[in-house]
């Protein structure tokens, strides 16, 4: 065989393992990550419900308006409450991330929710969308939590990580029951993170690679990536928001961050966590992570004493 036809027979060989990964594989990845659930997290922590951290634990799923179930738990204060804060965790991930900080936060006085992500964890969905459908589903959530007159809701905050906390801008932009939104590494839009993506997992770091990837993911889900766009809808908040990323986030870089915070309007703050990566930034922040956090929520929350 000549040294041409083999030339060509590898051009056509990369051009085909291309167009699946483009219009197959890809696709794919976007819409529905690998889901954790209580299994995975088995095999490194004993904290798989909010009760095995010695906490309050209300189990149930709850149906939005499109036929999605999400299963959620609820950590209520019976008494002092200052607030209820939605966890948001991140793509791939599930609620069980969420339960140290939910302790952090209850043992300081808030009601803490969380749920699982439409097609992440228990809750049901065919497709991850990145805050498209999932910002209508925090609305659906707090829609619940104000029907619950056994507790004092109180005034609300969000705080998401990673992919949470894109669908906790995009939410806030639409949902004024929202007072205050903490970000923790967030993305910018849907397009730059899947360039992103596509350049750490499958290795082409091709533009064009992401339109065409792009447009047949929009297809299969029937949702619009232009506006998936935190750093659009954080231009329209006039809540108070902080955000928080890693110096080091090899996932999300934390330039995202920067981007979001020079677009937001006060009042804002910004944490940088030297040398955390993206799944450590609240163990390696410590306490400064802990101290911002409190400071933040009381002064932008606690001043809220009556019922939303």
């Amino acid at each position: 065989m000549s040294i041409l036809l083999l030339l060509a027979v590898a051009t056509l060989l990369f051009i085909a393992h291309a167009a699946s990964i483009v219009l197959i594989i890809g696709p794919l990845l976007i819409l529905q990550p690998v889901r954790k659930r209580p299994a995975w997290y088995a095999r490194f922590t004993s904290l798989l419900e909010p009760r095995d951290a010695g906490l309050p634990q209300e189990t149930f799923v709850i149906t939005t308006p499109d036929g999605v179930g999400l299963h959620c738990w609820f950590v209520p204060r019976r008494s002092g409450a200052l607030g209820t804060i939605l966890y948001l965790h991140g793509v791939g991930d599930c609620k069980i991330g969420g339960i140290p900080l939910a302790k952090f936060l209850y043992m300081s006085g808030y009601n803490v929710f969380l749920y699982d992500q439409r097609q992440h964890g228990e809750s049901g969905g065919t497709f991850c969308t990145y805050g498209y459908y999932e910002k209508n589903d925090v609305s659906t959530v707090i829609d619940y939590l104000l029907t619950r007159k056994d507790v004092a809701i109180g005034p609300i905050g969000v705080f998401g990580t990673s992919m949470g906390a894109a669908i906790a801008i995009q939410a806030a932009a639409i949902e004024p029951r929202i007072r205050v939104v903490v970000a923790e590494a967030s993305f910018t839009n849907l397009r730059e993170i899947i360039v992103d993506y596509q350049r750490r997992i499958i290795k082409l770091p091709w533009h064009f690679l992401r339109n065409v990837a792009l447009a047949r993911t929009q297809q299969l889900a029937q949702f619009k990536g232009r506006d998936v766009s935190p750093i659009s809808d954080v231009q329209r908040l006039t809540i108070p928001i902080l955000f928080i990323h890693g110096t080091n986030d090899t996932f999300i870089r934390h330039e995202y961050s920067l981007k979001l915070f020079a677009a937001a309007h006060e009042p804002k703050r910004l944490l940088l966590i030297d040398g955390a990566d993206h799944n450590d930034v609240w163990d390696t922040g410590g306490k400064r992570y802990q101290d911002t956090l409190m400071e933040f929520l009381s002064m932008h929350l606690n001043d809220h004493h009556t019922n939303v």
